[in-house]
C-alpha cells in the first residue's frame, strides 16, 4: 500500500479503511486530500477489496474545507477557483461512483463540505454526539459541490432547512433527516459498522457491484420506459453468469454460496 500526505490508508480481510490524517485540524481537507481522496476511490475495483470504509483519526470526522486552503483559494481568478472547485466534485463523484459498497463513520464533527464525503457513501452511521453543519451560508457561500448528494440523502426540503438556516444538528437529528444511516452510542459504532460488513460479506460481490450499478442508472439515467429494458436485460445477463449461476443453485441446495467463507 503506498503513503498518502493527507490519509492512512490499510487493507485488512477485503476491508479498505481510508482514514482522514488531519488530525491536528480536524481532517479539514485541501487539494491534497481530494486529490488522493479522488485517486483511491477510482482505483479500489479489485477482488480483494470487499468494501471501503471511509473515517477520521483524532477527535473529528472531518471539519469541511481547510481554512488556510480556503483564504489562498479566495485570492485567485475566477477561472482558478472553477478549476480548484472542480477538485470538489471530482472527489464527491469518484466516492458516489464506487463500484465497492462505501461506508462512512462519522464521530466528532462532520461540517460543511463533510457532508458530501458522507452523503457520497453508500452507508453512513455516525456517533449520538456526532455534530453536522452545512453552515457555509453563515459565511456568505452556498453548498454546491456537495449539494447533488446531500439532496439525494435527505430531499429538498430537509436540505432547504439544513441549508438555509445552517444550524448544527446531533447525530439522532442527523439520523431522522436521514443524512446518516444509523446513529447509535460510540460504545456501540463499531459494532454496529461489523455488521454490516458482515453483511456484506455473505452477498455476490459482483452483484454488489451490479446493483450499485443498477441503482445509478435508474435513478440518475434512465425514464421509467427505458428501464423496461435496462432491467431485463441485466438480470437475464446476471442469472446467466458464473456468480448468479453458483448463488442460484447454493440456494436451491440449501448451501452457502462459495464466496461465503
Amino acid at each position: 500500500m503506498r503513503k498518502f500526505e493527507t490519509l492512512e490508508v490499510d487493507l485488512d480481510h477485503g476491508i479498505l479503511t481510508v482514514l482522514l490524517n488531519r488530525p491536528e485540524i480536524h481532517n479539514a481537507f485541501n487539494e491534497t486530500m481530494l486529490k488522493e481522496l479522488a485517486g483511491i476511490f477510482e482505483d479500489v475495483d479489485k477482488p480483494e477489496i470487499l468494501c471501503v470504509v471511509l473515517r477520521g483519526k483524532g477527535k473529528s470526522f472531518c471539519a469541511g474545507v481547510d481554512l488556510q486552503w480556503m483564504k489562498a483559494v479566495s485570492r485567485n481568478s475566477h477561472e482558478q477557483n472553477y478549476q480548484e472547485s472542480l477538485l470538489l466534485s471530482k472527489c464527491f463523484e469518484s466516492i458516489y461512483t464506487c463500484p465497492k459498497p462505501t461506508i462512512a463513520i462519522v464521530h466528532g464533527a462532520a461540517l460543511g463540505g463533510a457532508n458530501g464525503l458522507l452523503s457520497a457513501c453508500d452507508l453512513a452511521y455516525c456517533t449520538d454526539t456526532s455534530v453536522f453543519s452545512l453552515s457555509e451560508v453563515k459565511i456568505g457561500i452556498v453548498p454546491a459541490t456537495i449539494s447533488p448528494y446531500v439532496i439525494k440523502r435527505i430531499g429538498e426540503y430537509g436540505a432547504r432547512e439544513l441549508m438555509l438556516t445552517g444550524r448544527r444538528i446531533n447525530g439522532k437529528e442527523a439520523e431522522t433527516f436521514r443524512l446518516v444511516n444509523k446513529s447509535v452510542p460510540p460504545e456501540l459504532i463499531e459494532e454496529t459498522v461489523a455488521e454490516t460488513i458482515a453483511n456484506l460479506r455473505t452477498s455476490g460481490p459482483k452483484a454488489m457491484n451490479h446493483c450499485k450499478s443498477l441503482i445509478h442508472e435508474v435513478c440518475n439515467h434512465l425514464t421509467m420506459k427505458e428501464a423496461y429494458d435496462y432491467t431485463a436485460r441485466m438480470i437475464a445477463d446476471i442469472r446467466a453468469s458464473e456468480e448468479g449461476q453458483e448463488g442460484m443453485n447454493a440456494f436451491l441446495e440449501k448451501r452457502k454460496p462459495n464466496w461465503v467463507h
